[in-house]
């Protein structure tokens, strides 16, 4: 059984209010009965409850995290950096992956608010609405990660996807390719901005974008490996690709691989968030590149913040994407006759 304050405060000869006191910092007491109550706690191995701690109106040190899928590198790299930031400040990580399944999502939700965590931070893409609107009535502090919509009223950490997209379709024109087709995730907000800016940046320079070269695909391995078909057995196929993520990039670069279709020289791939799989993909993925430890910095302080200042009005952080080159696109230009 669990040793518990009553144990401490009678092997201690003190009052549970006296052991209580030591816990949270609180009240006056000697520094000889301090250090006492703390050597007897660390002898029973007695660890004060969260829970109750909150039911006193203390703060419980630990934030809630949702994410949509921990087996997709980026969010697993979004979570150890999240989880670094909030050490940084003494808090702990309460992770929880929803697999992109509303009823997961409500249930970590629950979980978390009965947990008391003192914030959350929300990464998954909200399907209703109504229920990130009750945390906002309710004064709970949260903020979504990555995830932006017109209606938050709460804090925003996210990159600027459009100028990310932008800046994919830039530099494959840049290599003189016209036929590009896209995979991103089009029922994601962050995928679909994605799409604006790579197009923005096709119709900058005259180019029409054909729909019919925009297939939806999760971040998901047979999801991306169904689209990778699609496009591979495409009569007229493109000649490069804009991954909306790292993981649809490399999971098509395998297949095309395992059909001899070679990257670059047949086709070429630039991806979307600069995780680990980028860099050792082969040929090295040229990628556009999220901020992910910056991110996760100004995440943590800014729904620290909140829980310091709950009526503090909420605000949006947008970070700039930049470009990462490697070796996944080939240059097609055709030089002109010297």
């Amino acid at each position: 059984m669990k040793p518990t304050i009553y144990d401490v405060a009678k092997k201690a000869g003190v009052s549970i209010a006296t052991v209580s006191k030591v816990i949270n910092n609180t009240g006056r007491i000697s520094e000889e009965t301090r250090k006492m109550v703390t050597k007897i706690m660390e002898q029973l191995e007695y660890q004060p409850s969260s829970v109750a701690a909150a039911l006193t109106g203390k703060k419980t040190y630990t934030i809630g995290v949702l994410i949509p899928d921990i087996a997709n590198p980026f969010f697993a790299e979004v979570s150890r950096a999240l989880e670094n930031s909030a050490r940084e400040t003494d808090y702990a990580i309460i992770l929880c992956s929803t697999d992109y399944q509303t009823e997961r999502e409500h249930e970590y939700l629950e979980l978390l608010l009965k947990k008391q965590v003192d914030g959350i931070i929300i990464a998954t893409e909200p399907k209703d609405l109504n229920v990130y609107k009750k945390l906002a009535s309710k004064k709970i502090p949260h903020l979504f990660f990555t995830i932006d919509h017109p209606s938050f009223i709460s804090h925003v950490v996210t990159t600027d996807d459009v100028r990310g997209g932008y800046l994919a379709g830039r530099y494959l024109l840049e290599k003189g390719h016209h036929h590009i087709a896209v995979i991103a995730e089009t029922n994601r907000t962050s995928g679909r901005l994605r799409i604006q800016g790579f197009i923005q940046s096709l119709q900058e320079e005259g180019v029409e974008f054909d729909e019919n070269l925009l297939i939806h695909s999760k971040s998901k391995i047979e999801d991306a490996k169904n689209a990778a078909q699609i496009i591979l057995g495409m009569e007229n196929r493109p000649t490069a690709v804009f991954a909306g993520t790292d993981l649809i990039a490399t999971i098509f670069a395998n297949e095309s691989r395992k059909k001899q279709v070679s990257i670059p020289d047949k086709i070429s791939i630039i991806g979307f968030d600069n995780t680990i799989q980028a860099e050792l993909a082969d040929p090295g993925l040229t990628t556009i590149a999220q901020p992910i430890d910056e991110l996760a910095h100004y995440a943590i302080q800014n729904l620290l913040k909140s829980v310091e200042n709950p009526a503090m009005p909420g605000h949006r952080i947008m970070l700039v994407p930049e470009l990462i080159e490697r070796h996944s696109v080939k240059d097609i230009k055709v030089e002109p006759p010297s």
